[in-house]
């Protein structure tokens, strides 16, 4: 798939990533540090390529039809191999094989059983698949995400029971209300806890287009940015 970027999409993604190394000189981090995952929801496969054009290599979707479609669609691809993606969204055990088979990475791990769902779809997998722990940061138990105080238990779980997994990190979404900075600083206390159990899951999952400095002050090392990159999600009609 040839693809021309339309230009303010490269102007959005330069002007992103320059407030994302200011925000980490800012807390005293090098830029280097942080993966930026740019968010495709909604919008069309050619996005993916134009990004791809513009040197992104990470994308994340939330819905696991889209993800399969779209990775589906550019297979044919050959210069689009080097792309990672990502499923970024929640995760029902019905829909882990199809998500394992479309994903690099899964950041929303939040109980056993998707764990165990995911292990299953590919218990033999030459490549372990990366995954985060999802963390809830309301009292909503509708969201999802595990307790805090479970999440530990949680990583035990699946360093002990999933061989093809490996725990990467820890990941959550920072609720609509309340600064979203006590919200970051309860993470990194529960990727502390995770890392007494797995000591290399170094990774934290948190900051979108709004709150992306705050979680990088509180030692976010992937950010997952969408419409301050991509623009407006297309009418879903």
């Amino acid at each position: 798939m040839t693809s021309v970027p339309e230009p303010d999409l490269g102007t959005r993604l330069a002007a992103l990533d320059a407030r994302i190394a200011d925000a980490a000189r800012a807390a005293g981090r090098d830029p280097s540090e942080l993966t930026r995952i740019v968010v495709t929801k909604f919008h069309p496969a050619r996005l993916v390529a134009d990004l791809h054009a513009l040197g992104v290599r990470e994308v994340g979707e939330n819905r696991q039809q889209e993800l399969t479609a779209k990775r589906a669609e550019l297979a044919g691809d050959p210069t689009l191999g080097d792309l990672r993606w990502h499923f970024i969204g929640q995760l029902q055990s019905k829909k882990a094989r199809a998500v394992r088979a479309a994903s690099d990475c899964v950041h929303s791990v939040d109980r056993d059983r998707v764990a165990d769902a995911l292990h299953a779809a590919d218990p033999d997998a030459g490549e372990v698949l990366d995954v985060f722990l999802q963390v809830n940061l309301t009292d909503d138990p509708a969201r999802g995400g595990i307790a805090p105080g479970g999440v530990a238990a949680l990583a035990e779980h699946v360093a002990a029971r999933c061989p093809s997994l490996r725990v990467r990190g820890v990941m959550a979404v920072a609720p609509l209300a309340g600064a979203p900075t006590a919200a970051f600083e309860r993470l990194a206390a529960a990727a502390d806890a995770v890392r007494r159990v797995v000591p290399d899951a170094a990774w934290m999952s948190a900051g979108m287009s709004g709150d992306f400095a705050e979680a990088i002050a509180a030692g976010a090392t992937h950010l997952r940015i969408g419409t301050a990159i991509t623009g407006p999600r297309p009418d879903r009609g």
